[in-house]
């Protein structure tokens, strides 16, 4: 029985934010590749630049690293534009300062619909979702908001309410999926950018596809990414 509503999809420019290169290519960016193929425009910018992320390399050799491994992750998919905002990695703090940044971001780019990894606590039982990405998650709601008030952030550019929809990827309580049974592989392969990344954490695919699957199930399509929806 499928319990999961179809995306609206009657929109032309989006906006992914994360705190990690890879945090969108771990589901997202499957749906991403649809979009970018119905002609909508996608930008891409990442808290960090994942610079902790791996042990055996030091920060600043990282962070070449893991950009140039997340501009070309993109370019799979179909997205050109790709910021990062220079918070430090493994220590993302919610509060204004991430706030303003990303209030900064959204008017600058003007999207409307924004795409962000789930700020709840979990990814579902007792599997716990990192600080970093719970503390964007959260930002990123409340920046939505910030960035339509005129009188919040007045030295971060204009006010812009165009947001209709944040979807959370990864969220233990999705309300809605897109089908992605045509780009799939597109997503699969993007992820697979993210080499240096996947090879120190030992990290396979295969699981894309088996999320997918259920998804699927769950849109009555072959292949599917879930997203919780908020509505502004």
């Amino acid at each position: 029985m499928t319990s999961l509503a179809p995306l609206p999809e009657d929109w032309d420019r989006g906006f992914g934010i994360v705190a990690h290169p890879d945090d969108l290519e771990y589901g997202a960016a499957s749906a991403v590749a649809r979009w970018t193929r119905q002609g909508k425009d996608i930008v891409y910018v990442l808290v960090t630049s994942g610079e902790a992320g791996i042990d055996t390399l030091p920060p600043d050799e990282c962070r070449r690293v893991r950009e140039a491994e997340e501009r070309a992750s993109a370019a799979v998919v179909g997205v050109s534009t790709v910021e990062f905002l220079g918070h430090p990695d493994g220590v993302v703090e919610y509060g204004v300062p991430l706030r303003r940044d990303i209030t900064a971001a959204i008017r600058r780019h003007r999207p409307e619909v924004v795409v962000t990894l789930s700020h709840r606590d979990s990814w579902g039982g007792h599997t716990l979702n990192m600080a970093d990405h719970r503390n964007t998650g959260a930002a990123v709601l409340d920046a939505v908001r910030d960035a339509a008030n005129r009188w919040v952030f007045t030295d971060a550019g204009d006010p812009w309410n165009g947001v209709s929809m944040v979807l959370l990827s990864g969220s233990p309580e999705p309300t809605h999926a897109v089908d992605t049974t045509n780009t799939l592989e597109l997503g699969i392969a993007s992820l697979r950018e993210h080499k240096a990344y996947l090879d120190y954490i030992g990290a396979g695919t295969d699981f894309l596809v088996e999320w997918a699957a259920a998804a699927g199930a769950q849109l009555g399509t072959k292949y599917a990414t879930a997203f919780e929806v908020y509505e502004f």
